[in-house]
């Protein structure tokens, strides 16, 4: 799909952010299904195989591929620079779908040939994405959020490196995978590739979804940036040899960036001219939702020591609440990020006025009611899976991935119904239209 006159060249087009954004919404509903199917072993063991694939519909395809797809649309923006190749874009889109399908679908079924089909696609899919993102960010400079962006990639290469060898230990078991080692790979996955994405894009996004101008030099958001790339290389490898100290080191350090991703929302905040709305209602639970991931993270490395069963459990619920951080932050971003996208969309295809003869605002390409329904699901979903985990009981897990796969459906048919309405109710390209008032370019 083409661009409309006055986006920019070095903007890829709007079929690309919205093929794995859309593709990340069937992601959410798988995995809250399959999250519903293993609430009974999730209650007993949280690493058997159908809650491990439970996660990995809900890590490869519902958050990371929605990162990938923010990321080939933001980093262009960012660096001014266009992606090394569209067609690399596609071919980690074609690779990286079925991967994020073929693996879980794999763990929950036990058939080996889905497990490793999907590892190797999963490895070109990793290969291309690095190739394409490279060629802007290698130019980017010393930007805080560039900077950001090539570590999370560079934990993106690693993530995919400790999954590679875990698919092959599969089959010919040629290494021990016990707890600690799974959280290794976990704490790289989770906070040095989506977690630092997040926190590094979260610099440039939220001054401008609040409209919000923080004097100085933002100090809070360059230690999130450097602090949490930093505490992972000191985590992970403490995790993968179980040497506590070194461990406890990074997390530390994690916890310090960790902190300064939080103070710098409340300083945006502080600072914003736009009123309390939707959008900082998702990003503010999302926080919460992290500092809960966190609280138990400790509480779970506590209870260890004389309960294994129950610290396994709180470790599990630690694992969904920073999920639910990410998710939550995802969800509430795609209420802003998508309208800009879809109103390139349409207006590449003529489309500029509404059924009221008013041009189109991103504000109509989605319906709000549908929003708040929404934020409701998903915060209620995420809650609920974390509590039931903790808890060790099935219903409560199971209850979560149902409201989970409903917030998926619901997500996308806002703004697929919404667009498709608009495209099939405006006027004819050619016809004359009412005059309206310039695009603010604002988002709504």
């Amino acid at each position: 799909m083409g661009r409309p006159p006055g986006v920019p060249g070095t903007v890829p087009p709007p079929a690309v952010p919205l093929a794995f954004l859309g593709a990340a919404a069937a992601g959410l509903v798988a995995c809250g299904i399959t999250l519903a199917w293993a609430s009974g072993a999730s209650s007993v063991d949280p690493t058997a195989d159908p809650v491990v694939a439970a996660a990995h519909f809900g890590m490869l395809a519902t958050l990371s591929m929605g990162v990938l797809g923010a990321l080939f649309q933001f980093t262009p923006v960012v660096t001014r620079r266009p992606l090394r190749s569209l067609r690399l874009a596609w071919i980690t889109f074609a690779t990286w779908l079925p991967a994020s399908w073929l693996l879980p679908l794999g763990f929950a079924t036990r058939h080996e040939v889905l497990v490793e089909a999907g590892g190797a696609l999963a490895a070109l899919a990793v290969a291309a994405a690095v190739a394409t993102l490279s060629a802007p960010l290698a130019g980017a400079g010393g930007d805080v959020v560039a900077a950001g962006i090539r570590a999370a990639v560079a934990g993106f290469v690693v993530t995919a490196c400790f999954g590679v060898v875990y698919v092959a230990d599969r089959r010919a078991a040629w290494f021990d995978l016990p707890g600690h080692v799974v959280m290794a790979h976990a704490s790289v996955g989770l906070l040095a590739w989506l977690g630092l994405t997040y926190v590094s894009v979260a610099e440039k996004l939220w001054p401008m979804f609040f409209l919000a101008h923080v004097p100085g030099r933002r100090r809070a958001g360059r230690i999130a940036v450097t602090a949490v790339p930093t505490g992972v290389v000191l985590l992970s490898p403490g995790l993968l040899t179980n040497t506590a100290w070194l461990a406890w080191t990074g997390a530390a350090v994690v916890a310090v960036g960790l902190a300064a991703h939080l103070t710098s929302l409340v300083v945006t905040l502080r600072h914003r001219r736009r009123s309390i709305d939707l959008h900082a209602a998702f990003v503010v639970t999302a926080a919460l939702s992290l500092m809960a991931g966190v609280g138990l993270a400790l509480a779970g490395a506590v209870v260890l020591r004389s309960d294994h069963h129950a610290g396994v459990a709180l470790v599990a619920a630690s694992v969904a609440a920073v999920g639910g951080w990410l998710l939550e932050a995802l969800v509430g971003h795609v209420h802003k990020v998508v309208p800009f996208v879809e109103w390139s969309s349409l207006r590449a295809r003529g489309v500029s006025y509404g059924p009221t003869g008013r041009q189109i605002m991103f504000a109509d390409l989605y319906r709000h009611s549908w929003a708040a329904a929404t934020y409701v699901l998903v915060t209620v979903g995420i809650t609920t899976v974390t509590a039931g985990l903790a808890t060790s009981e099935a219903a409560i897990v199971a209850a979560g991935g149902w409201v989970l796969a409903a917030t998926g459906i619901v997500t996308a048919a806002n703004f697929w119904t919404t667009a498709r309405r608009l495209g099939r109710s405006a006027p004819p390209v050619g016809t004359d239209r009412p005059a309206a008032a310039p695009v603010t370019g604002q988002p709504a």
